[in-house]
């Protein structure tokens, strides 16, 4: 069954070849067949030829073109041949041989004129039963290619679809990785505090603490996982929640602000949120600082923020934080960089574009 749905096409121009051919011998009893077995061959092997279409198009159409040619002058009654080539001939510019059917359309009129001027009086195809086969040549030249793009605008948009699909994940991803990874990173700080802090005051502080922490976690992943525009989207304005986040586990959290706070777009607000959320959990976790300064720069063209710690510095161990910031930026048509400053301390830095370049 899984050849016949494979060859279907073929087999159907096989039969209404074969078919037809038998109806032309049996109906044309009152004169004697002229070059019947040659004319079989050419059912034969034209028929055969469609078979291997899919892999060689090109000298298929050009294979049954030639068993017309041989078909039609040589042998009567004339059968339908000429459909195994019209098939032939769709198939090749449906597989985007656009240029090379028009070519063999072209030569096989150019035969059939050739062959209908020597004949003389006795000509075979008369001119308008030539123009007739001209336009279905131009006909099935042209629906064939009208397949072909048709299959590719379908191919374009499959893979439109499955690019889009894949960074709609990488964006999950990083979502996932900024909410779970900058909570559970100032969780696991507090929790050390709790296990090995002598002082019970201090330890049920900052089990007061993860409690919170956990939560907001927690609603950041339901927000995250059901993909939705809430008003509390991340955006610049909850700078501040970072800041008394990271306050609470023991950093001195400074913002500033360069030029005129303005509205940003979505992306781009929601991008530079999460690039100082991302920032502010590595000093946490890696930079042993006392105090971050954020700086927030707001341009016509552009924004800017800038995070700067008084940690050890040194040179940032790659991982997917730096590398999930670093597309979140280059995503946006942005840059940014991270690497320790001159004076100590650890800084990074990402300008945002307003606008996407193209």
């Amino acid at each position: 069954m899984a050849i016949l749905r494979r060859y279907a096409a073929e087999i159907a121009v096989t039969v209404a070849v074969i078919a037809g051919s038998v109806a032309a011998s049996l109906g044309d009893g009152a004169e004697t067949s002229r070059n019947a077995a040659v004319g079989w061959v050419c059912v034969a092997l034209a028929c055969a030829a469609l078979f291997l279409r899919r892999r060689f198009p090109l000298p298929v159409t050009i294979f049954t073109a030639v068993c017309c040619a041989i078909y039609y002058p040589q042998t009567d009654p004339d059968g339908f041949v000429l459909l195994a080539f019209a098939f032939a001939l769709y198939n090749n510019a449906s597989t985007g041989r656009i240029r090379s059917a028009a070519v063999v359309a072209a030569a096989s009129m150019g035969g059939v004129a050739i062959g209908e001027l020597g004949a003389g009086a006795s000509r075979q195809v008369d001119n308008f039963a030539f123009l007739l086969m001209a336009g279905w040549f131009i006909a099935l030249v042209a629906v064939g290619a009208v397949t072909y793009y048709r299959r590719e605008a379908e191919r374009t948009k499959e893979a439109e679809a499955q690019r889009r699909a894949t960074d709609e994940r990488l964006r999950i991803a990083r979502e996932l990785h900024d909410v779970l990874g900058h909570n559970l990173a100032l969780i696991n700080v507090q929790a050390g505090a709790a296990l090995h802090g002598k002082d019970p005051a201090k330890a049920e502080e900052a089990l007061t603490t993860i409690k919170k922490t956990s939560k907001e976690a927690l609603r950041e992943l339901r927000a995250t996982l059901g993909m939705l525009r809430q008003a509390d989207t991340p955006s610049l304005a909850r700078v501040a929640e970072l800041a008394e986040s990271a306050g609470a586990h023991g950093l001195t959290v400074r913002t500033e602000i360069d030029g005129t706070a303005t509205e940003l777009p979505p992306d781009v607000e929601h991008a530079a949120f999460r690039v100082v959320q991302e920032a502010l959990t590595n000093v946490a976790r890696h930079a042993a600082a006392n105090t971050v300064v954020v700086r927030i720069g707001y341009t016509p063209h552009d924004v800017s923020v800038q995070i700067d710690d008084d940690g050890r510095g040194g040179t940032a161990e790659p991982g997917n934080g730096i590398r999930g910031m670093t597309e979140r930026a280059e995503a946006l048509g942005g840059e940014l960089t991270a690497a320790a400053r001159e004076d100590g301390g650890f800084r990074v830095r990402a300008r945002l574009p307003l606008r996407v370049r193209k």
